[in-house]
């Protein structure tokens, strides 16, 4: 019988590095972003790495990858979409996506339920981790731009919803294909 060995928090060795490599994979996906001419929001592929976290680790290993991810970009590393960093980030026109990313993918975490599952991991994303991500982007749009509710969901919401429909399903179909790798 073998004993995994255990890092100083109580995770596993395998744990720490599934996280390490979660971490990685946000810092690199937040460059592949595409800017919209009408909007200060971006279309990125960090929501799909964002929602393969979700499936892949707990919600409070989740939790600690994006806060890490954060704080990476608070210290200026340019990780943060479209390779930009800082503290004043969060205070910008998408800070509230940012803050968001911290309730929105432990959740999804929480919810995806104990045996890997395309429909239901792409339903717990979709339902529950963009909505909270967009209420986060609109709170925040319309707090540092003074735009109205419309506006905000004009320039925030509405452009994004078909892609990052898509990227949920192919982080679920990604996460799925792991999990069951590691069993």
């Amino acid at each position: 019988m073998t004993h995994e060995a255990t890092a100083p928090a109580g995770l596993s060795i395998r744990t720490v590095t599934k996280m390490s490599i979660c971490v990685t994979l946000c810092c690199v996906s937040a460059y592949i972003s595409i800017p919209l001419p009408f909007t200060t929001a971006m279309i990125t592929a960090l929501t799909v790495v964002l929602n393969l976290t979700a499936f892949l680790l707990r919600p409070r290993q989740t939790f600690i990858v994006i806060c890490v991810w954060i704080l990476l970009g608070i210290a200026g590393l340019p990780v943060f979409v479209g390779g930009t960093a800082g503290f004043g980030k969060l205070f910008g026109p998408t800070g509230g996506f940012i803050i968001a990313f911290a309730l929105a993918y432990p959740l999804v975490s929480l919810f995806k339920g104990s045996t890997p599952s395309f429909w239901r991991y792409s339903l717990v994303s979709i339902i529950l981790g963009i909505p909270v991500t967009y209420i986060g982007g609109i709170i925040s749009m319309v707090l540092v731009l003074h735009v109205t509710l419309w506006q905000a969901c004009v320039m925030a919401v509405f452009p994004f919803i078909p892609g990052d429909i898509a990227k949920c399903l192919l982080a679920a179909f990604l996460g799925v294909k792991i999990n069951h790798l590691q069993r």
